[in-house]
């Protein structure tokens, strides 16, 4: 069932951001040197690495590292990065991820391949056998602000109340703190 309703959320989504996508592909592609999109390896289910697409909010250059783990993450941003950020406009080139059966829409946000303190705890909580999110039960709680461990305690609590009421009910929360730019620190 979970499937299905990413499918169709998927493909509705696509035919209404169309546009926005092709906007925000423009104003990438003429902001900053680089591609338009940025495929970082991330960890999926059952600590399965697949690369996942965003819009390049960074320079080209940038270290492949958790922003949180940049020294000064600012001076990689490009010109429109910051923006992109804020209103998580970054994150729709996931739908392809979500269409292509290597995330959902609601999940644990996919780790780095190379954050193995938080895939660790995952795989300890069982929370490595979820499919990753593009939202979830942690980002609507905290999201860049959250250490790792209090991430993990609220995908492990995912992991034990998920069902297709609590998927809507995360989707609605991150409309809400999207709409608000509540909760991104770069």
């Amino acid at each position: 069932m979970k499937r299905l309703f990413d499918l169709i959320l998927a493909v509705c989504a696509v035919l209404v951001l169309s546009l926005p996508l092709v906007l925000v592909a423009l104003l990438v592609k003429l902001t900053s040197k680089g591609p338009v999109l940025y495929w970082s390896d991330r960890v999926g289910r059952n600590n399965r690495i697949f690369s996942m697409p965003k819009f390049r909010s960074m320079r080209v250059g940038t270290p492949a590292l958790a922003t949180h783990l940049l020294a000064k993450p600012a001076m990689y941003l490009t010109r429109i990065g910051g923006f992109l950020r804020k209103s998580s406009l970054d994150e729709l080139p996931q739908l392809w991820s979500i269409l292509n059966g290597d995330m959902s829409f609601v999940g644990p946000r996919p780790a780095l391949f190379n954050q193995d303190d938080l895939i660790k705890l995952r795989t300890q909580y069982g929370v490595h056998e979820l499919m990753p999110g593009l939202t979830g039960w942690a980002q609507v709680n905290g999201r860049d602000e959250l250490p790792i461990p209090e991430k993990v305690k609220l995908d492990a609590e995912y992991l034990q109340q998920r069902s297709l009421a609590f998927d809507v009910l995360i989707l609605w929360r991150t409309f809400i703190k999207i709409v608000a730019g509540d909760g991104v620190s770069h």
